[in-house]
């Protein structure tokens, strides 16, 4: 990545993914090396990943450990070190977004050892390398999609990053080196026309992890995780005011599980673009102003950075 240029589309300076656990601190810690998601990746460069205050519970980290346990087995790997904690409410680190890929690209694109291909459960499979993580994992609130961190944010996160060296990190070869958005939708169909996804022979165990992952990850996508928020709008022509109730994501939850079709209608009823708690609307303010996060590092964190010198 080049100092002071970064590659990405969009309007995002220091964009930032809200996500749960335990799946952010795996892809922090360099373990999960693919972010599935129903959209494509509309950045290329720096990601920060921001952990929900959703507190994960026991039998959703075991299926996700169980899930890298067996994956990361099929290329030999059996000594895996997962977090010992999964933090909530917190800025975790960030990765590097090289690139994003449909499942189906994933699944056959043969350079990649088996395990990563088996990563790819999702629609668009986000291209995850260099990990690193905060020394101290600080407290803000996440919004939902990707969004940008505040200026004052990133420059106090961005001194307090160390590399991770994941158990067995993947170099993602850009079909075009001078192209940093070569790697997109469709490249790998187009490069390796003669590709097809060569069969992993599955075991129980790992059948058995796989669906346990999938049934982790959808859990999200229930009814109980939407709740209901009011808006209320008036007319300066009228003294009355309109209430209307739309179901909104809790916990600023990111919406790879979410239909695509769901998320516009909640967005164009929304204009305040976030989604962790019911607030109340300002017309006077507009959405770009509101999706840049305010957040503050916590006292700990900005005591922790006096004692660091600047990158």
């Amino acid at each position: 990545m080049r100092k002071g240029g970064p590659r990405r589309e969009g309007n995002y300076t220091n964009p930032c993914l809200t996500m749960h656990q335990p799946w952010a601190s795996l892809l922090v810690h360099g373990i999960k090396r693919i972010e599935g998601r129903s959209w494509p990746a509309p950045i290329r460069g720096r990601l920060w990943i921001h952990a929900a205050s959703k507190v994960p519970d026991e039998a959703t980290i075991k299926a996700m450990e169980d899930f890298y346990r067996e994956i990361y087995a099929v290329n030999g790997i059996t000594d895996l070190k997962f977090p010992e904690h999964y933090p909530v409410s917190r800025l975790l680190g960030c990765v590097e977004v090289v690139g994003c890929l449909r499942c189906e690209e994933l699944a056959q694109w043969e350079v990649l050892p088996e395990g990563v291909r088996l990563e790819g459960q999702t629609d668009f499979c986000w291209l995850c390398e260099q990990p690193k993580k905060l020394l101290i994992p600080f407290e803000m609130r996440g919004f939902q999609r990707v969004y940008n961190l505040e200026k004052k944010i990133y420059e106090a996160a961005v001194r307090g990053l160390v590399p991770v060296e994941g158990p067995a990190p993947v170099k993602f070869p850009l079909p075009n080196p001078r192209d940093p958005f070569s790697l997109k939708p469709g490249s790998i169909s187009v490069s390796c026309p003669d590709s097809k996804a060569s069969a992993v022979e599955q075991s129980s165990s790992l059948s058995a992890a796989i669906a346990g992952a999938r049934a982790a990850a959808t859990q999200f996508s229930k009814d109980s995780n939407l709740h209901k928020s009011t808006i209320q709008r008036s007319t300066p022509e009228s003294t009355s005011s309109e209430v209307q109730t739309i179901l909104v994501e809790d916990n600023g939850m990111p919406d790879s599980n979410l239909n695509e079709e769901s998320v516009k209608a909640n967005s164009a009823s929304n204009p305040c673009g976030y989604f962790e708690e019911e607030r109340s609307c300002s017309h006077n303010q507009s959405p770009a102003h509101l999706k840049q996060h305010p957040g503050a590092p916590s006292k700990i964190f900005a005591a922790a950075l006096r004692g660091l010198k600047p990158s």
